[in-house]
Formats: C-alpha cells, sequence, structure tokens
C-alpha cells in the first residue's frame, strides 16, 4: 500500500486546483497546471502532451520522478515532494496573435533555459533568502559554508515549434538523501538553510517569474538585451570571471577565464589563444 503524501509533515503535497486558482488567470501564460503523484519525467509527459497538440502554457509537476534525466541523460532523483519537480511546455514559434507576439528566431530559443534559470534564481534569493547564483548554462548554485553547491538543474528540449523547460529543485532533501556526484555537491533550500521551504509559494513564484520574463522576451522577439534578460542573466551568472575548463565532445576541451555571457546566450571564453565562444549544446560540461 502507497504512504499517505501526509505521512511527513515537512512535505506536505502540492495542490492542484489551489495552483490552478492561483496562476491560471485571464491573459496569463498558465493554461493547465497538473500535479501528478508520480511520473517517470515531466519532460516526457510535456513533450508527448505537445505532439499530441497541446497549446502553450501547460505546467506538469510530479511530487516524484522516476525516471528524470538532467543534460546528457544525466540521473536527476528526488525523493517523494522534497523539491519543485516540473516541465512547462511553451511554443516561441508560432505566433500568438491575441497577445501580438510574432514566432521568435528559432536562433533565440536557447535563451529560454537561461530565462528559466533567472526566474529560479530570483526566486530563491527573495523566499528563501539564500546566496544563490547561476552556473551556465543550466545550475543553480547555493553558497555554502564549504563553498558552492548545487541545488537545481534546468534542462530544455525542442519538439517542432515547442520547447519543454524542465526544472528539478531540491528543496527539503535532507543531506543523507541528497545524491553523490562527481563535480559540486548537492545541496537543497533546507540543508542550505533556507527562510522558507514551503513548495506551494517558491513554485507560485517560480511561474510567474518565469511568466513575466517570456513575456518580455516574446514582446522582443526574442532579443535578450533589448528586455533585460541579458543582463538580469549576466548579474546572476558566477561563471564570469572564473577561470574555467569546458568538456567538449570528442575529448575536446577549452580552458581560459569565462568572460560573458553574449547576447546569443554563448559563453565567451579568454583562451592562451585568443576568445572562443560556445553554445549550451555543444558543452558536456563546465568545471
Amino acid at each position: 500500500m502507497a504512504s499517505s503524501p501526509y505521512a511527513d509533515l515537512d512535505r506536505p503535497p502540492l495542490t492542484e486546483r489551489a495552483l490552478q486558482r492561483a496562476l491560471i488567470v485571464p491573459g496569463g501564460l498558465w493554461r493547465q497546471v497538473e500535479v501528478r503523484a508520480e511520473t517517470g519525467s515531466t519532460n516526457a509527459d510535456a513533450a508527448a502532451a505537445a505532439r499530441d497538440g497541446a497549446g502553450e502554457g501547460l505546467v506538469v509537476v510530479a511530487e516524484q520522478q522516476v525516471a528524470g534525466r538532467g543534460r546528457r541523460d544525466r540521473q536527476w532523483v528526488s525523493p517523494p515532494r522534497a523539491g519543485l519537480t516540473l516541465s512547462l511546455l511553451l511554443r516561441p514559434g508560432a505566433a500568438d496573435e491575441g497577445r501580438g507576439w510574432a514566432p521568435a528566431p528559432q536562433h533565440t530559443w536557447g535563451w529560454l533555459p537561461l530565462l528559466a534559470g533567472v526566474a529560479l534564481l530570483e526566486t530563491v534569493q527573495r523566499l528563501a533568502e539564500l546566496d544563490a547564483s547561476l552556473k551556465w548554462p543550466n545550475d543553480l548554485l547555493i553558497r555554502t559554508g564549504t563553498g558552492d553547491a548545487k541545488a537545481a538543474g534546468i534542462l530544455a528540449e525542442v519538439s517542432g515549434d515547442a520547447v519543454v523547460v524542465g526544472i528539478g529543485l531540491n528543496v527539503t532533501t535532507r543531506p543523507e538523501e541528497l545524491p553523490g556526484t562527481t563535480g559540486l555537491p548537492a545541496t537543497s533550500l533546507r540543508a542550505a538553510g533556507a527562510k522558507a521551504t514551503d513548495r506551494d509559494p517558491l513554485l507560485r513564484s517560480l511561474l510567474r517569474g518565469v511568466a513575466q520574463w517570456y513575456g518580455g522576451w516574446r514582446e522582443a522577439d526574442g532579443d535578450a538585451e533589448m528586455c533585460g534578460l541579458l543582463a538580469a542573466y549576466q548579474r546572476g551568472c558566477s561563471t564570469i570571471g572564473r577561470n574555467v575548463r569546458v568538456l567538449l565532445p570528442q575529448g575536446r576541451e577549452l580552458t581560459g577565464t569565462a568572460t560573458t555571457v553574449d547576447g546569443y546566450g554563448q559563453l565567451g571564453v579568454r583562451t592562451a589563444d585568443g576568445e572562443r565562444r560556445v553554445s549550451a549544446g555543444d558543452v558536456l560540461h563546465v568545471r
């Protein structure tokens, strides 16, 4: 018999109806919010909905994800109700006449996971009151007493004119439940001493932030600089200014100093041979 979702009082379940009432509003981006007790992968669920013709604005949230993936098919696991695991269905390649949005050029779509990162960073800084930053291209880091630790990851996948953006944030995961990693250590909001670990307001803030940034980005036809997204990302990105080793396919790598994130969402690296730009899709890992 499955355990009750109320068995662990530190991890109450999310309420789908309350989230729908709060987030599905006239003229808003979000049109459907689904909370599932368990699923294999929220990204896979949202991608399947996209193929079936679901419109922009679907949010799929899982209380437990049993086959979640990060970038390069890395596994993303979390105990039931210990984090926020969700995927967003966006259609940047489709016009929205009601909002006056033209299709965003496909070369700008790489900004969507960075956009989600900015919204997540703002939520964690404001509600959890933690010293957080973004590691290019897809991680949220929290400063701990022993250095930076990873609390969240973001994965975006393209399906036709749709982009599915998956977000996984450790909220109340206990130290003994955190996965072992070969890179930065993992942490959670609670383990890092967050002022707030209630997932409901965290989720509402995150989705409202994504909607606000996405609306500005669409109105600017995908121009991250024009809508202020580029400056916000650069302010929050702790990769800029650090010495990095960028692992590329076929065993290649770049070493140097990260100098910027540019208007295309690429990371600028000053190497011994000069300035190089790399895109997230071409990178295996940044250390």
